[in-house]
């Protein structure tokens, strides 16, 4: 009774508009889905940034109006520009005393591995609810802003290269069937012309 055929998984894009609300929610009344909140906000401004990747920035990584990391999971150096949401973040919270960005990994002194899988999963479980809240059918991933970005015509080497990916190929498997509202809109051209 195994089943050995191959099924696409079947995923689609959070649009744009679905960002605006998340980040324009007042969630002041819950701290920790702010938190979250926030956090999803900031792997957003960052271009997709993994949340291993956001636990480890260091303030050192912030220099000069560009962040500068490298990435986990490839150790490819990548670099962004600092832009307003994102101090606007990081002023949210109170780092002072922690070399460390963002308060995911609060003391240093204890295992930081389990500091950031513990936030992660807290994160993960509160955009759960986040995304219930709003009526989302599908969950909030690091990956909006890449289908954000090819919903916009953005190229696919220019996405692949934001995303740090070690080739295009790796950025197709991650947009793959996101948002196939582009190629109904080519079968609707083309059909009409009948």
């Amino acid at each position: 009774h195994v089943y050995t055929g191959i099924d696409k998984t079947v995923k689609r894009a959070v649009p744009a508009k679905i960002i605006r609300q998340i980040r324009d929610m007042d969630l002041s009344h819950d701290s920790s889905l702010e938190y979250a909140r926030d956090l999803f906000m900031f792997s957003f401004y960052t271009r997709g940034m993994s949340f291993i990747d956001m636990a480890y920035l260091k303030k050192s990584n912030l220099q000069n109006g560009f962040l500068s990391y490298r990435r986990k999971k490839t150790n490819q150096q990548l670099v962004i520009k600092w832009e307003k949401p994102m101090q606007e973040i990081i002023d949210k919270y109170d780092t002072i005393g922690s070399s460390y960005l963002l308060p995911i990994i609060l003391d240093a002194k204890t295992d930081e591995r389990k500091q950031y899988k513990n936030a992660a999963q807290l994160v993960n479980s509160k955009l759960k609810k986040l995304g219930k809240q709003i009526g989302l059918p599908i969950p909030l991933t690091s990956h909006a802003w890449a289908s954000i970005a090819r919903s916009k015509n953005i190229p696919l080497a220019t996405i692949s290269e934001a995303m740090g990916h070690d080739s295009e190929s790796t950025t197709r498997i991650y947009l793959a069937s996101l948002d196939t509202s582009v190629v109904d809109k080519a079968n609707s051209i083309i059909l009409n012309t009948l």
